[in-house]
C-alpha cells in the first residue's frame, strides 16, 4: 500500500515537472518569435488612421495647372489621403483641445501654429467644432525629386461652431480658398503651409420648382410582413405592387417611404439597396403614385465630424434618383426635433440646414421638406424648404386650433399633414382605449377639417403589424401593442372601418 502511494506521488511530480518545462519552452519560443518579427510597418507610420471611416468631404481635383513632375494615380491617392487626414486631425484637435495626430500630418513649423491655437483655446475654455464638406484642389507644382507639392484648394465649404465654457456662441458657413504646401517626410505628405487666401460667406442655394397643385392624399407605407425593414432580405416586389393597387383603387395618390441610414450602407450606399429602391419607385410610377422619400431613418448623430459621411450617403441616393418621375419630394429627416434634447437643438438644425443645401444643389426639380413630429416645431427652417410637413397624434377635437396656431407661423408655404392616425388597440394594456369603431370616428372627425381647410395629408399607416421592431418603440407591451394597430387594414388582410372612411 505504501509502495503504491509512493509511485502515485512520483508520477504526479514527474507530470508536474513536464508541464512546467513545456510552458517555459512555449513562452520562450513565443518571445523569441515576437522579437524577430519586427515592428508592424503600418503601425510605425500610423497608417492605421482610416479617414475613410470618419471623414469623406467631396473632392474634385483639377486636371490642369501642374508644372513639374508628372503625377501618377497612386501618388495622387496618397496625397489626397494625407491631406484630408491633416484636415481631420486639425478638426479633432480644435474640438478636443488635444493635439494627437498633429505630428503625423504637419511639419514641425506648421504644427506650431496648430499647437499655439489649441493652447490659446485651452486657456480661454474655447472649443471649435468644424468640418469641411467639399474641396476643389488644383496641384500647381510637383517637384522633380517628388518631395514637394504646391496646390490651391478652392471652394472649400466649411462649417464651424464656436463654444465658450461649454456653451454655444456662434456658427458660420463659409467658402474659402487655401494655398497649400505639402512636404514628403517619413512616408507622409505633411502640411508645411496652409494659408487662407479668400473667404466668401454668402451661400446660394439652387431654386427648386414651386409645389404643384397636386392635392396629396397619401399613406405612410411599409409592407405588412416587414415593417421598418422594407428593403431587407424579405423584400418582395410583387407584394409591394399589390399594395400599390390597393392604395390606388382607394383613391390615394402618394406614398411615403423610409430609407434607413445604416441599412443602406451609411456613407457607402449598397448597390443592392439602390436597386430595390429603383424597383419600388418604378412600381409606384407604373401605378401613377407619387413618392415622398424620407431619408436618414434611424440616424441620430448630427456630430459635425460625421457630416461628410451623411453627405456622401445623401449624394449617392439623390444623384441616382433625381430624375425619377415618381418622386414628389425628399423628406430630409423623420421627426428630427425628437433629438433636440439628446443631441442639442442647434446641432440638429445646423445638420438639417446643411443637408437641405446639399440636396437642392444636386436636385432642383423635386421638393424638400422635413417631417416634424408636432406643430410646435414645424415652422423651423421653413424658409429653406418647399413645403412644411408635420405629424399629429393628439385628439381630433384639438386639431383645428393646433393647425391654426401653426398656420399663423408659416409664411407663404404649403402645409402637409405628414402623419396622423389612431390605434384601434383596446386590449389588456389599454383596455377600452381604442377599437375599430373609435378609429373610424377619429378619421371622420379629422376628415371634416382636412376637407374644409383643403389640407393635404398622409395617413399612418396602411397595415396593422404583427410585430414591431424593438428599435422603434422598445419592448414594453403597453407601447408595442398599440403601435401594431394603426393600420387601415388588419393583420389578417381585412379592411377596417377606417379604410372605408378614407376610401373615395
Amino acid at each position: 500500500m505504501v509502495t503504491a502511494d509512493k509511485n502515485i506521488m512520483r508520477s504526479f511530480l514527474v507530470l508536474t515537472y513536464v508541464v512546467i518545462i513545456s510552458m517555459l519552452i512555449f513562452l520562450i519560443s513565443s518571445a523569441f518569435t515576437y522579437l524577430n518579427t519586427g515592428a508592424d510597418r503600418s503601425k510605425m507610420l500610423h497608417t492605421e488612421v482610416k479617414k475613410a471611416d470618419v471623414y469623406l468631404p467631396k473632392m474634385n481635383w483639377a486636371n490642369d495647372g501642374n508644372e513639374g513632375r508628372k503625377l501618377d494615380n497612386q501618388t495622387l491617392a496618397k496625397i489626397e489621403s494625407d491631406y484630408l487626414n491633416a484636415w481631420y486631425v486639425k478638426h479633432v484637435a480644435y474640438k478636443t483641445n488635444q493635439t494627437m495626430g498633429i505630428d503625423d500630418y504637419y511639419t514641425e513649423n506648421a504644427r506650431k501654429n496648430v499647437i499655439n491655437f489649441v493652447s490659446q483655446n485651452q486657456q480661454q475654455n474655447i472649443s471649435v467644432h468644424a468640418t469641411t464638406l467639399s474641396h476643389q484642389p488644383n496641384i500647381e507644382f510637383f517637384s522633380e525629386d517628388g518631395q514637394l507639392i504646391v496646390l490651391t484648394d478652392e471652394n472649400v465649404l466649411e462649417y464651424k461652431q464656436l463654444y465658450k465654457d461649454g456653451m454655444f456662441v456662434m456658427e458660420t458657413t463659409e467658402t474659402a480658398t487655401y494655398k497649400v504646401v505639402l512636404l514628403l517626410e517619413d512616408g507622409f505628405w505633411r502640411v508645411r503651409h496652409l494659408v487662407k487666401e479668400s473667404v466668401q460667406t454668402d451661400e446660394k442655394v439652387a431654386e427648386t420648382q414651386a409645389i404643384s397643385n397636386l392635392h396629396i392624399k397619401g399613406i405612410n407605407y411599409y409592407p405588412q410582413a416587414t415593417p421598418w425593414d422594407m428593403f431587407g432580405d424579405q423584400f418582395d416586389l410583387e407584394i409591394i405592387k399589390k399594395d400599390f393597387d390597393i392604395m390606388k383603387d382607394a383613391g390615394f395618390n402618394t406614398i411615403r417611404i423610409f430609407i434607413p441610414y445604416e441599412d443602406f450602407g451609411k456613407a457607402n450606399v449598397k448597390e443592392e439597396k439602390l436597386q430595390k429602391l429603383q424597383q419600388v419607385l418604378d412600381a409606384a410610377e407604373s401605378k401613377q403614385l407619387k413618392a415622398v422619400v424620407t431619408l436618414f431613418d434611424f440616424y441620430g448623430n448630427y456630430e459635425i465630424l460625421d457630416w461628410t459621411l451623411t453627405q456622401r450617403h445623401a449624394e449617392t441616393i439623390i444623384s441616382n434618383f433625381k430624375n425619377h418621375e415618381a418622386i414628389l419630394a425628399w423628406d430630409i429627416k423623420n421627426e428630427p426635433n425628437l433629438d433636440f434634447e439628446s443631441r442639442g437643438k442647434q446641432n440638429v438644425l445646423a445638420w438639417l440646414e446643411s443637408m437641405i443645401s446639399l440636396v437642392k444643389s444636386i436636385d432642383n426639380q423635386h421638393l424638400t421638406t422635413i417631417g416634424w413630429s408636432n406643430t410646435e416645431n414645424a415652422h423651423l427652417l421653413q424658409d429653406k424648404l418647399d413645403f412644411v410637413s408635420f405629424h399629429y397624434y393628439n385628439a381630433a377635437a384639438d386639431f383645428t386650433q393646433e393647425y391654426a396656431n401653426l398656420k399663423s407661423k408659416i409664411i407663404d408655404k404649403p402645409i402637409v399633414l405628414g402623419e396622423f392616425g389612431q390605434s384601434s388597440y383596446g386590449g389588456f394594456w389599454k383596455p377600452f382605449a381604442g377599437s375599430e369603431k373609435k378609429q373610424a370616428n377619429y378619421y371622420k372627425e379629422m376628415e371634416v377639417v382636412l376637407k374644409a381647410e383643403n389640407i393635404s395629408y398622409i395617413a399612418w399607416t396602411l397595415y396593422d403589424f404583427k410585430d414591431i421592431p424593438s428599435s422603434v418603440v422598445g419592448n414594453r407591451p403597453w407601447r408595442t401593442n398599440p403601435q401594431k394597430k394603426f393600420g387601415l387594414i388588419d393583420s389578417d388582410g381585412k379592411k377596417k372601418l377606417a379604410f372605408e372612411v378614407l376610401e373615395e
